[in-house]
């Protein structure tokens, strides 16, 4: 008899390969081009647009929308790339309901903002169906070592190489892209998106790749900095933070899995699931979680719901998914195969317990309560990250950082392109001698 949804333990197959297609289709469908034109003709093309303040690579949104409007995306998606190489990817992971669409007029006016984020990747994905639409400076004789193939370091190489520069990428995992292949809910980017992606922004030129490389082991600072006219670290922050309950899984691995699974029916997932956090990881393992066909799926969270790092469209999309938000919760350990959770109120004097627990039934738990950096590598560091002035300078001359293993930044996608695209700027006066 095969697997259902109640089947006890953590076992694979509990839905049919047909329900899990439909399950992990795409969250936003494309809009078609009558579609993005009404969608367009709701923005009022502000000169002083809010939208662009709240977008982390500045785009110049309403710029795109009309040239949309005016019907040549190709147009479009060049403003886009021009501010965000990895625009593509953001039209579909980025919280545009935290940024550009929360701060949109119509936002504000009416509660239903211009479709930004939709609009956007219909212009980039109209211009990546073609060839890349930047070209390079003429060559530089400089070189530049990028380590880390994340959102930071993809979007620091290219824009390196359109000034010129020789870039080469090395990554410590199989595939380029970091937390855009491996730390995404793979209904937000269907189809092999991700590497499709990096393999158009190569087509620039100028950048190589070398995976399976990981800075400590196969590679060292000090090796880099002697080859290598400029280093740019966009490494991430590769460790865990320790739930402390015995079989909790790391949820970053979980949706890892996911997103490199041939057949996601194959995964085993438990009956009942416990999430623990409060970011967008926990909603993204949880929904996938309840996608994969687990009974109940609980997302627990030490603090109140308006506390948590997921946006409320998020929580939103967890609970009309079927999962349950279970706040002022926290872990206290395992009890008769399940997990105990500490009742909380969070006051004057900071959070602390009410005196009462729960315990839920549990045959998996997945922890999704923050990464840390594994090493700062002989570079001053603060709050746990990499400590970085200005566009991504750290203490140690000729090396730069970004992205989520730098301090500044907000763990956004967007936040890690704009982050290494200042960086390569800021590189490119160095070695052209205009700092």
């Amino acid at each position: 008899m095969p697997n259902t949804p109640s089947t006890p333990g953590l076992v694979a197959g509990r839905l049919p390969a047909e329900a899990i297609a439909e399950n992990f289709a795409d969250l936003h469908p494309p809009l078609t081009p009558h579609e993005a034109a009404v969608a367009a003709d709701r923005c009022y093309f502000c000169h002083d647009a809010p939208c662009i303040t709240a977008c982390p690579t500045s785009i110049d949104i309403p710029l795109f929308i009309r040239q949309i409007a005016t019907g040549t995306p190709e147009a479009a998606a060049k403003t886009i790339f021009e501010q965000n190489i990895l625009g593509g990817m953001c039209a579909r992971v980025c919280p545009t309901e935290t940024l550009c669409e929360e701060a949109c007029v119509r936002e504000a006016a009416e509660g239903e903002p211009v479709q930004i984020g939709r609009l956007q990747r219909f212009a980039t994905d109209t211009l990546m169906e073609k060839p890349h639409p930047f070209a390079r400076a003429p060559e530089s004789g400089k070189r530049v070592a990028v380590v880390g193939a994340g959102p930071a370091g993809l979007a620091c190489a290219h824009r390196l190489a359109m000034n010129g520069h020789a870039v080469t990428i090395y990554d410590a995992r199989p595939k380029p892209g970091g937390l855009n292949e491996y730390g995404i809910a793979a209904y937000k980017t269907v189809g092999g998106f991700a590497q499709a992606e990096v393999e158009w922004l190569l087509g620039i030129g100028g950048i190589g790749i070398e995976t399976g490389k990981r800075l400590g082991a196969e590679l060292s600072l000090d090796a880099l900095k002697a080859e290598y006219d400029a280093v740019f670290l966009g490494i991430g922050l590769a460790g865990v933070n320790a739930l402390g309950i015995d079989g909790a899984e790391d949820a970053v691995a979980f949706i890892a899995a996911l997103r490199q699974a041939e057949d996601k029916a194959a995964l085993p997932v438990g009956r009942n699931v416990v999430v623990i956090g409060g970011g967008m990881t926990a909603v993204d393992a949880a929904v996938q979680a309840k996608k994969l066909g687990a009974e109940t799926v609980t997302l627990a969270y030490r603090r109140g719901r308006e506390k948590m790092n997921a946006s409320r469209w998020e929580q939103d999309l967890a609970a009309t998914s079927g999962v349950r938000i279970l706040a002022n919760a926290a872990p206290k350990g395992r009890a008769n195969g399940g997990i105990v959770l500490a009742l909380t109120e969070d006051g004057p004097e900071g959070l602390k317990e009410t005196g009462e627990t729960i315990t839920l039934e549990a045959d998996q738990i997945l922890a999704a309560i923050g990464q840390k950096l594994d090493a700062a590598f002989g570079l001053a560091a603060a709050g746990g990250k990499i400590a970085v002035t200005g566009a991504g300078r750290t203490s140690l001359p000729g090396v730069w950082a970004g992205g989520d293993c730098a301090t500044g930044g907000d763990d956004l996608t967007v936040t890690a392109v704009a982050e290494g695209r200042d960086a390569a700027e800021d590189i490119h006066a160095m070695l052209t001698g205009a700092a």
